[in-house]
Formats: C-alpha cells, sequence, structure tokens
C-alpha cells in the first residue's frame, strides 16, 4: 500500500512540473531558442549552402532533386533534435522554480519522501524533453515525406533511441548542474548560455569537418557529439545509399565525411555501434554522479541533523 502510494505521489508530481513548465510561456520559448534560431538560417541560407557544398562534391554527376532537398532536409532536423533534446532538458527542469517560489519548502514538510520528489522532477523534466523531441520528429518526417523521404524503418528505431537517450543524458546533466543552483539568474544565464553555445559545440551550425583540427579534437571528447553524429546517421544513411547507385563510394565517403555522418577521434573512425556505445555509457555515468551527490548530500544532512 504504501509503495502504491508513493507511486501515485510520484505520478502526480511529475504531471504538476509538466504541465507548469508548459504553462509558462517565457520558459517554454527560451528552450525553444537554438531549434528557432536554426529554422530560420536554414530558410535564410543554410539549406542554399549545404546544397552548393553537396553539388560541389558531386561535380560532373547530376543528382535527383528530390535527394538534394532530403538531404539538406535531414542535416537540418538532425541538428535540430540534437540541439533540442539538450536544451530543452536543461530549460524544462522545475526544481530550481520550486526553489526560488519556496514551494520546495512546503514539499519538505508534507508527507512526501524527498527521492520521489527528486524522481519527479527528473521524470518530468524527461517527459517535457521527450513531448517537445518528438513532436519535432514528426514536423521533421512531414516536411521530408514532401520533399523526398528515405529514412529506412531500421534508421527509424536509432532516431528515436538516440531521441531517449540524448533526452536522458540532457536530463541527468541539468539536474546534477540545478542541484547547487538557487537563483533565476544563474537559471537563466546557464539556459542562455547552452542554448547558444551548444549549437556550435555539437555542430548544428556548421559541420564539425569544417572546424580547425584543434576544435574538431576537442568536440569528439564531448558526448553530445556522438549524439549529434548518430541522429546525422539515422537522417542521412538511407539518402546516401540512394546516392551510392550513381555516385562512386569514395564520393559517397566523401559526403558522409563532410556532412559529419562519419566522426573520427583523433583520426580513427568511430562505428556506428561505437557512437551508441559512447553516449549510452555517457549516460550511465552521469546517472551514478546524479546518484553519487544526492546521497552524500542526504548523508551530509543526517549528520548534521544528528549533530544537533
Amino acid at each position: 500500500m504504501s509503495k502504491q502510494s508513493e507511486l501515485k505521489k510520484l505520478a502526480y508530481l511529475t504531471l504538476r512540473n509538466i504541465k507548469l513548465y508548459f504553462k509558462d510561456k517565457m520558459t517554454f520559448l527560451v528552450s525553444l531558442i537554438t531549434p528557432l534560431i536554426l529554422l530560420l538560417l536554414f530558410i535564410a541560407f543554410l539549406k542554399s549552402t549545404y546544397q552548393d557544398r553537396l553539388l560541389s562534391i558531386t561535380a560532373g554527376f547530376e543528382l535527383d532533386q528530390s535527394l538534394i532537398d532530403a538531404f539538406t532536409g535531414g542535416w537540418l532536423f538532425s541538428s535540430v533534435l540534437a540541439t533540442s533534446c539538450i536544451t530543452v532538458a536543461f530549460c524544462s527542469g522545475m526544481m530550481v522554480i520550486d526553489k526560488i517560489n519556496k514551494a520546495n519548502v512546503d514539499f519538505i514538510v508534507s508527507p512526501v519522501k524527498k527521492s520521489t520528489l527528486q524522481l519527479s522532477y527528473v521524470l518530468s523534466n524527461l517527459f517535457s524533453t521527450l513531448i517537445i523531441a518528438l513532436v519535432l520528429l514528426v514536423i521533421g518526417l512531414i516536411y521530408l515525406a514532401f520533399v523526398g523521404f528515405y529514412i529506412t524503418f531500421v534508421d527509424f528505431l536509432l532516431i528515436l533511441f538516440n531521441i531517449i537517450i540524448t533526452s536522458l543524458f540532457g536530463t541527468i546533466l541539468a539536474n546534477i548542474i540545478w542541484t547547487f543552483t538557487h537563483s533565476q539568474g544563474v537559471v537563466s544565464g546557464v539556459c542562455t548560455l547552452v542554448s547558444a553555445l551548444y549549437g556550435f559545440i555539437c555542430g548544428a551550425y556548421m559541420p564539425i569537418s569544417m572546424m580547425g583540427q584543434g576544435m574538431q579534437n576537442f568536440v569528439s571528447l564531448l558526448p553530445g557529439t556522438y549524439a549529434t553524429v548518430l541522429f546525422r546517421y539515422g537522417f542521412l544513411n538511407g539518402i546516401l545509399n540512394e546516392m551510392g547507385k550513381t555516385l562512386p563510394q569514395g564520393m559517397i565517403e566523401g559526403i558522409a565525411s563532410s556532412f559529419d555522418v562519419k566522426l573520427s577521434f583523433f583520426g580513427s573512425e568511430v562505428s556506428m555501434p561505437g557512437l551508441v556505445l559512447v553516449i549510452t555509457i555517457s549516460t550511465i555515468v552521469l546517472l551514478g554522479i546524479f546518484l553519487l551527490i544526492n546521497g552524500l548530500k542526504k548523508r551530509k544532512k543526517h549528520k548534521k541533523f544528528a549533530n544537533k
């Protein structure tokens, strides 16, 4: 009965946090800054820029316009999802908002276990991120259905898996930071910084292959980069296979390298299973850190109470 009661409390608190996030229009819009910037840049000049880059690589061969449109569209939405799974996770957390509004004080004196409250923040953060990411995925699939759809069922499953694991990675990382945060200014600053900076370091605004060698080596150390490349693979693998019917294999390899469908770690190419392994292990490690931090904080409070 006690377990059922805690589960009901967890479900209620999680739903409450999700509703509060979507009700706060400003917080919701801030979390969508990066995808909106990407969409505006794509409409303004990114589409033509990447089309020209693709055509320059395939010079001497004629490509069907649907392949070109599908390729640039796939590149766009892989960038949008790669950034959204992290930036939305950072901006949709209710933990700090409750601290600022002193709502956490009410929860502390209520018959709710702290672990239940903490888990509700993580779950609501994750579900809010997944809701937005899945909506963006549907929009992307509808767009590609009109311009050229080459995503296979296996690629679609890979995209779904990557949305879930990257959203979980972003959620845990955000909650680790929010555990030590009590200021609205810090929250706004971190959300703005992540929204503005993450698009650059994960290769959403420009391919990693266009960065300097030092920067390429740096971003290859970041787990988010591997998630981005996984999204690229999911959206662009089918198109590259279709292009491979008329283009030389060497040219396909060049396109894949130029548009981050492949990633090199200090000169060594990382396989697709390797990409999955890196982001999965990174998420597990972050989860361990998160649990350790909360365990230490709980022990510290117990010790402080005992000394009194």
